[in-house]
């Protein structure tokens, strides 16, 4: 069963029963601190899954069949439609969690990370080629470190 909980500008649909999900408002805090470098305003829906849902998605979508941390489905509005809506990100709880362990971070970090990550796909970020990654990895770390969050690339580090 989805539970859905909506807040000015984002919809969080909770289609997992993990236990210590983050609420609406964290979700809500992070999302505001990956739009503010940029000063944009945006609607998105945020969508929490079990492993089931995320691996489909992700066979579905990009053909690899398993579950990943964030997929992300950015929004193209029919031409002469204006709107804010920047698109979907699906995260997978068990995932998240069991990468939050095996990198020793805090949990919520590594969520605040992955809604990081989804939203500057959204905005179009890639990390396909060294370049780019260099471009959304920077970022990531500044608009992490706003919210005093460390480099989430740094390895090795518990918290």
């Amino acid at each position: 069963m989805t539970e859905t909980r909506s807040l000015p500008g984002l919809e969080v649909q909770y289609a997992s029963d993990a236990d210590g999900l983050p609420t609406p408002r964290e979700f809500a805090y992070w999302v505001e601190a990956a739009l503010q470098p940029a000063k944009h305003t945006a609607e998105l829906t945020i969508r929490v899954v079990d492993e089931a849902e995320g691996r489909q998605l992700n066979a579905q979508y990009r053909r690899i069949d398993r579950a990943t941390n964030v997929l992300s489905f950015p929004f193209e509005a029919p031409p002469g439609i204006a709107t804010d809506y920047l698109g979907d990100l699906v995260i997978c709880a068990a995932v998240v969690r069991r990468e939050a362990q095996q990198q020793h971070k805090a949990e919520k970090h590594h969520w605040a990370h992955m809604v990081v990550h989804g939203i500057l796909h959204l905005h179009g970020y890639d990390h396909q080629f060294d370049t780019q990654a260099e471009e959304m990895e920077a970022l990531e770390k500044q608009i992490l470190a706003g919210m005093g969050i460390q480099d989430p690339y740094q390895t090795g580090v518990a918290v």
